[in-house]
């Protein structure tokens, strides 16, 4: 019997994650400038490298950082001190608040990647077994390996649709 693991697993990995890389964000812009808070302009500088994270390591499509204006009233909104900069906290309310809607995108696309695809492939290689000439090659492909090829399959197709709607 396998049970199903609880939703808040998802969101606690999720939060873990976005912890880690605002910790080093943070840590990274303070460092360079000395001081325990961040600007705007040092706030938006780390927004950038976020983003580049996210589009260097997450599978998807290629996300953009917010606008400026965006980003000022976000900043305004978690300024808890009023004094126009973010310190270490702020900054992690800032960033979850910034990428709450990026993260929900890629979290649909692992979904889709992960749990549809090799459904999919499961499908199309009972479907294509009785094909005459291709049949009896996908019967001796393993299960695991067919559907490893699917969800390749999916992520390339995935990646070039993002990168022609960049076009």
């Amino acid at each position: 019997m396998y049970s199903t693991p609880a939703p808040t697993v998802g969101k606690e990995w999720r939060q873990k994650q976005i912890r880690k890389i605002t910790d080093r964000v943070f840590k990274r812009v303070s460092n360079h400038t000395g001081r325990a808070s961040l600007s705007f302009e040092e706030l938006y500088i780390s927004v950038l490298i976020v983003y580049n994270d996210i589009n260097k390591y997450l599978p998807g499509p290629h996300f953009d950082p917010p606008p400026k204006d965006k980003i000022k009233t976000i900043m305004e909104e978690c300024d808890m001190n009023l004094d126009g900069e973010l310190d270490h906290e702020e900054f992690v309310k800032f960033i979850k608040e910034v990428t709450k809607d990026t993260f929900n995108t890629v979290s649909q696309g692992l979904i889709i990647t992960l749990v549809v695809a090799p459904s999919v492939a499961m499908a199309t290689k009972r479907a294509t077994e009785g094909v005459p000439g291709v049949g009896k090659v996908i019967q001796k492909l393993p299960v695991s390996i067919y559907a490893s090829l699917v969800t390749l399959a999916v992520v390339a197709i995935q990646t070039a649709s993002a990168n022609q709607g960049l076009d």
